[in-house]
């Protein structure tokens, strides 16, 4: 292996927000998009929780988490402050993002109180705003929030996450995070 592989699926934003750290940081890897329905044996065989992304390293060292990678590949240490957006971001905020878009997935889901649960995160991050690797970590999410309902969205007063949004968005390197590559199959 000359480089490090990364497994990853372009629109999961675990994923998105490691590809931004390798992109930010240029850590040079082997990208390797799968499908989840097709998870290829050599992922499976080095992190059989069959999730992405994936990052393993020329010396065998695999890591699992989204957020580990970003902070092995940025050499980055959460600040205490840091760590409660990210936690209340993957814990909190994910809980209501993913019964508010996918509430058939659900028993018993009111989608629109779920929507309104994830508000409030969304409405502390207007008046909060992230930057740096923080900000990385955390708009994929909103993003995928974002996208679900974008009329609605973009009708909220939300002014500041709209335009902090927006930036990352049209960022360079947003748009090389998200080329499209093709599906990587084992020989």
């Amino acid at each position: 292996m000359t480089l490090p592989i990364l497994y990853s699926f372009r629109r999961c934003p675990y994923a998105i927000r490691a590809r931004m750290a390798i992109i930010r940081c240029k850590y040079e890897v082997e990208h390797r998009e799968v499908l989840l329905r097709e998870r290829p044996k050599h992922m499976m065989e080095i992190s059989p929780k069959g999730t992405v992304p994936v990052l393993q390293l020329q010396n065998g060292t695999v890591i699992e988490e989204s957020l580990e990678i970003m902070e092995y590949v940025l050499d980055w240490q959460l600040t205490d402050e840091e760590r409660y957006w990210v936690e209340r971001n993957d814990n909190e905020f994910k809980f209501h993002l993913d019964r508010y878009k996918y509430p058939n997935r659900y028993d018993d889901v009111d989608h629109v109180n779920h929507r309104s649960q994830a508000c409030k995160f969304l409405i502390d991050i207007d008046e909060n705003i992230p930057k740096g690797n923080l900000s990385d970590s955390i708009f994929p999410f909103v993003r995928q929030f974002a996208n679900h309902d974008r009329e609605w969205f973009d009708s909220q007063t939300w002014e500041n996450l709209k335009q902090w949004l927006e930036s990352n968005l049209t960022s360079d390197e947003f748009k090389e995070c998200m080329i499209k590559h093709p599906q990587w199959k084992q020989e």
